[in-house]
């Protein structure tokens, strides 16, 4: 039996059980990908992430996140969870850095008493997808599309966004892409839902890297470098979005919910 650091993080929430949960789980040397693959699976969060201390010397830890059913290019509630873990171990410390596989060095600094998390800028291009409207339902106003699989729907009134009752079947069908469906937001600047069925999360919490995205376009659309967010899933949670060159800068707090341990049995091999 191998008993692993285990902490469920709800990132871009202020109290429990609001926000994006994400299982964070320290290592000190990678697990087979099939293993890891199993760990997101068995925890069932939109994300597990693994970190352990970076050999390279880009970055102070090397970051991977698995959904339930596949392993992604960039996550960013649980890099957010991961930089509360560290951070919260080490009170005088005041910023933390991730090298990943695909998304290049995140960081997650300390501000006031949450966090500022910076990702790279995803800017979308307008494209059309009359295919994704007819899953999606409503009536978008624009859609964009950026390469990393993020499709962007704007929608005239906040209203329209929350009434949306997708195909999520369809959606899955077209594989691990993110569907942001947004429109000006009622006690924010900005809301947003968005769906991943093809990654194994039909509708996302409050989802990091689709901020990466909205960041960029909606900075453009309101004419100013920042804006306040609001992500409308049955827990919700609230995003501050900045542009800053090529990174989206990304304001929330996190609450720790369990600190524990994760019993990994040995194969039996029967």
């Amino acid at each position: 039996m191998t008993e692993l650091p285990y902490y469920h993080v709800d990132a871009f929430a202020d109290r429990p059980f609001t926000g994006n949960q994400a299982a964070v789980m320290p290592l000190e040397s990678w697990l087979d990908d099939d293993v890891l693959q199993a760990i997101g699976e068995e925890n069932n969060f939109a994300e597990t992430a693994f970190y352990l201390p970076d050999a390279t010397g880009e970055a102070d830890y090397e970051l991977r996140w698995f959904t339930p059913a596949v392993e992604i290019d960039l996550c960013g509630h649980a890099t957010l969870a991961s930089g509360h873990i560290i951070l919260s171990q080490d009170p005088g410390r005041q910023q933390v850095t991730f090298r990943t596989r695909k998304a290049g060095i995140l960081t997650v600094k300390r501000d006031g008493n949450g966090y500022t998390l910076g990702l790279p800028a995803y800017p979308p291009a307008p494209k059309a997808m009359p295919e994704i409207i007819a899953l999606l339902g409503g009536s978008p106003v624009d859609t964009q599309f950026h390469e990393g699989r993020y499709h962007l729907l704007r929608y005239e009134q906040a209203d329209e966004v929350l009434a949306l009752k997708p195909d999520l079947k369809g959606l899955a069908a077209l594989g691990n892409a993110q569907f942001i469906c947004t429109a000006p937001g009622k006690d924010t600047d900005v809301l947003s839902r968005v769906f991943v069925p093809g990654g194994g999360v039909d509708e996302d919490s409050v989802t990091g890297s689709a901020h990466a995205v909205l960041t960029p376009y909606w900075t453009g659309q309101l004419g100013r470098a920042s804006f306040t967010a609001y992500q409308a899933s049955r827990r919700g949670g609230y995003v501050s979005c900045r542009l800053d060159g090529d990174r989206a800068w990304l304001g929330g707090n996190c609450v720790t919910v369990v600190n524990g341990t994760f019993s990994l049995a040995e194969p039996s091999g029967n």
